[in-house]
């Protein structure tokens, strides 16, 4: 690529060639690297510790030396402040995980690629322990680790600068802008427990894009198959006891889905136009499909399905459906006792009885119950084009881009109870759709040495879809009458009332002035408007600053106002999910509806307004030779929080009102809740990063900590919307502190690594378990490169097989061994091998 793109790329990213050593992906040996920093503005270029705000800086290498091919979980053991789980039986949240960063939800952190907004996903986590319950926010997962030349995740408020989401922080993932070479890989690892076989195969593919520039491809495909941590639960071992042969061991699985055709590829080019002008552009394609268990459903309990929804009689008799009801012939009554169904009264209706043809129970179809199968196709493509240039100390960029993620939701193993004997047992509920377009223009003016401004204007317009599922997976059948539940159990689908389409455009304006004060002293100032077309304007600013005392030590900090937009999905989407509840020791069906349905709104349901937050940090940098130390403390005010609402109890009213709006599977719910902004948060916390470069035992040796310590506390909320357990899944489902420290050792073509990371306790709302934490979990990895080309690798992650505490209630409630929003996972240990070929 030439050094007047490679120039242009730069400066319109806001970003800086500086030299640092680096790790060779091949070799792990140190080598000069030219990287490039966010810092956060668009014009003076600056080295990473002169940077007024806290941005961590992670080579491509970082993650080709795990031996993960998902980027969540390889971004949780790098970045300090970054937490993903398993989020099994999750609803959507098993097909795209939600993800956290400073404590705060999902889509509270912007992701942008190359510099430029990344969309948003189009799965809505109904289910996320409490802090992401109710959130969007992007996939990061379609990215391939083989695209990345860096990652810089800026630790700061920034919707001053970049727009609504920028709370917690931004990250960045610029992609690699290699015009020549090829590398390949192949990997294939397992659990110690010997299952979770994964497999991938991954390249990058660099091309001259005539002399002046440059056009990259990455690809990777692989599969995961699922695990099992499952524990039998108390009422299947009861079943199979009482000599029902048709129940499964265990009888509901928990563990990570089965991952299939998981195809991830990135384009990135850039040209130079004249010595002046450049067009460039990125663009991806993804697809999956992710499948997972549901929740058990017990043949002589499972309400409105094997049992009356009675509770006084629930578990004491079968639901008997009367198929003829209007020809006088009666159904016999078939009681329990003992986990037994009567087998006299149960043959009259089966198969060769003498009420067959009159009575049904689903015990025919599944005598041992059944586990539903629930997962989803993802399809997510995205292409963005711009043109940049110069004149004079004049830089300016224009791009255009569009996003797009799509989920085709499917669910098996299941029944719409209300069909009686003619349900399917295979739905399609519908699907999901996101779509984003965005124009943006952007310039920049070196006014003097020690001034320049920078401004532009963005437009876009997002939207949200819904569309409808197949009608018996949201149908009312003949059967509905009689007691037995409508829809698609488990995952309701998707009724035409439900279904639509929804959009939301905005456009800003924004300034920038990075002033060089002294030598020693900087200061950034930001100014963003921003107008809504559904909720009106807002306005945001940020300062921050530097002083540097010497060339070891500087100080920072930054004040800045932030907010993000709730988004059409969170505004008018509806769902139904199945929980188990721990204090009722059942499941339970809850529902999701708009904020303005008219039963929300006579438990408070308003239109959601934008959350509004107020960032403050303050940090020090030392610098002595090759050791570097930061450390930053921060306070993120946010009010008007976004969030599911506490779960309300229907009336009989209230559940006729929400089947006449589209909730067709309203009459077997216990419970609904919905979007409100009625809460405030204070987080609270400080991050840590060293590094330090020396040569160690005739080799080169690296190591780095990074240390996060964050809390956050309800600080106003309405007890009409919210309640104690709501609050308590906001301040404790997630860990309080971690840290991490990583070595690696090189001598010539022998490299090896070793991490070790410890994890805080949390909270488990649906275990209703405080779990203790204080676990130690240990990587390593070796690896040895012949003739600077082919490199063979054998690693493991959770070295020692380290397990979470075991989940107290597992047999007793829903039979998970393990709590699923353990921080570090719950599958134990996994073995690697990895080969990779490189040529130029």
């Amino acid at each position: 690529m030439s050094i007047q793109l490679r120039k242009s790329l730069m400066i319109a990213m806001g970003v800086t060639p500086v030299l640092l050593i680096g790790l060779s992906p091949a070799t792990g040996a140190a080598e000069p690297v030219e990287e490039m920093i966010v810092t956060g503005v668009r014009g003076e270029a600056r080295s990473l510790t002169d940077s007024t705000v806290p941005v961590d800086v992670l080579s491509g290498a970082e993650f080709k030396n795990q031996g993960d091919t998902d980027l969540s979980n390889l971004l949780r053991n790098v970045v300090p402040s970054y937490n993903v789980n398993a989020q099994p039986i999750s609803d959507a949240a098993t097909i795209v995980r939600p993800a956290n960063m400073r404590g705060l939800a999902p889509d509270h952190t912007l992701v942008l690629i190359n510099g430029k907004r990344r969309h948003r996903a189009s799965v809505i986590y109904w289910l996320g322990n409490g802090v992401s319950d109710g959130a969007q926010g992007p996939d990061i997962s379609v990215i391939p680790s083989s695209a990345l030349k860096q990652l810089e995740v800026l630790r700061d408020g920034a919707s001053a600068q970049y727009g609504s989401d920028a709370i917690a922080g931004v990250m960045n993932f610029i992609l690699n802008d290699s015009s020549e070479g090829v590398n390949v890989e192949a990997r294939y690892g397992g659990f110690y427990a010997g299952d979770g076989a994964q497999y991938a195969v991954s390249g990058n593919i660099g091309l001259p894009l005539t002399e002046h520039g440059f056009f990259n491809l990455s690809f990777e495909y692989g599969e995961s198959d699922p695990t099992n941590r499952s524990v039998q639960r108390d009422d299947a071992a009861a079943l199979i006891a009482a000599g029902n042969t048709s129940v499964l061991n265990p009888a509901q699985v928990w563990g990570s889905p089965h991952l299939e055709d998981d195809l991830k590829t990135f384009v990135n080019f850039g040209v130079d136009v004249t010595d002046d002008v450049s067009i460039y552009g990125h663009g991806n394609y993804a697809s999956k499909t992710a499948t997972g268990g549901f929740y058990y459903r017990n043949p002589n309990t499972r309400a409105a399905v094997f049992s009356p929804g009675d509770p006084e009689i629930n578990g004491t008799e079968l639901l008997v459906g009367d198929l003829n009801p209007t020809n006088g012939v009666g159904c016999p009554t078939v009681s329990i006792t003992n986990d037994v169904p009567d087998p006299a009264a149960l043959a009259l209706i089966s198969a060769g009885g003498a009420l067959d043809s009159e009575c049904f129970v689903f015990n025919e179809m599944f005598p041992g119950g059944f586990t539903p199968q629930f997962g989803g196709d993802v399809t997510d493509y995205s292409a963005l084009a711009g043109i940049r240039g110069e004149a004079g100390k004049v830089h300016w960029d224009l791009s255009a881009g569009y996003g797009y993620n799509r989920v085709d939701f499917f669910i098996a193993n299941t029944v719409n109870a209300s069909y009686g004997p003619a349900t399917p047992t295979t739905f399609d509920p519908g699907s999901y759709t996101q779509e984003e377009i965005g124009v943006n223009a952007d310039v920049s003016y070196a006014l003097s040495d020690a001034v320049t401004l920078s401004g532009g204007a963005e437009w876009r317009e997002e939207t949200f879809e819904i569309t409808e599922g197949q009608i018996e997976s949201w149908d009312f059948g003949p059967l509905a009458p009689q007691g037995f539940s409508a829809a698609s159990n488990g995952f309701p689908g998707f009724s035409p009332e439900i279904a639509g389409s929804w959009s939301r455009a905005n456009y800003a304006l924004y300034a920038d002035v990075e002033w060089k004060v002294i030598e020693d002293w900087r200061v950034d100032l930001a100014v963003r408007w921003e107008d809504y077309d559904d909720f009106g304007t807002t306005t945001n600013g940020k300062v921050a600053t530097q002083y540097r005392f010497n060339d070891a030590f500087a100080v920072r900090g930054s004040w800045s106002t932030g907010f993000r937009a709730p988004t059409p999905g969170q505004s008018n989407a509806a769902n139904v999910t199945t929980q188990f509840n721990p204090e009722l020791g059942e499941l339970v069906n809850e529902g999701t509806i708009p904020s303005t349905n008219p039963v929300a709104l006579l438990r408070g349901g308003e239109p959601l307004n934008p959350e509004e937050s107020e960032n403050f940090s303050v940090g020090a940098i030392l610098e002595v030779g090759s050791f570097t130390f930061t450390a930053d403390y921060y306070v993120i005010d946010m009010t008007d929080r976004i969030a599911l609402s506490q779960t309300f109890e229907l009336t009989p009213d209230e559940v006729e009102a929400l089947v006449a709006s589209g909730v067709t599977s309203a009459a077997n719910l216990q419970g609904f809740r919905f979007f409100t902004n009625d809460f405030d948060t204070r987080t609270k916390g400080i991050d840590i990063v060293g590094t330090y470069n020396t040569s160690l035992f005739g080799g080169d040796s690296a190591l780095s900590l990074v240390f996060n310590n964050n809390k956050t506390e309800v600080t106003k909320y309405n007890p009409d919307t919210l309640n104690a357990s709501r609050i308590r899944n906001l301040q404790e489902g997630l860990p309080e502190t971690r840290w991490g420290l990583t070595g690696t050792q090189t001598w010539g073509p022998l490299r090896f690594l070793a991490r070790v990371s410890w994890y805080d306790g949390w909270y488990d709302s649906e275990d209703g378990v405080d779990y203790d934490g204080g676990n130690f979990v240990f990587d390593a990895e070796v690896a040895y490169t012949v003739k600077d080309s082919l490199t063979f690798v054998l690693g493991a992650q959770n070295l020692f097989d380290e397990f979470p505490d075991e989940n107290p209630g597992g047999a007793a409630g829903a039979g998970n061994k393990y709590s699923a929003y353990t921080p570090f996972g719950f599958n134990g240990g996994f073995w690697y091998g990895k080969m990779s070929y490189s040529f130029r």
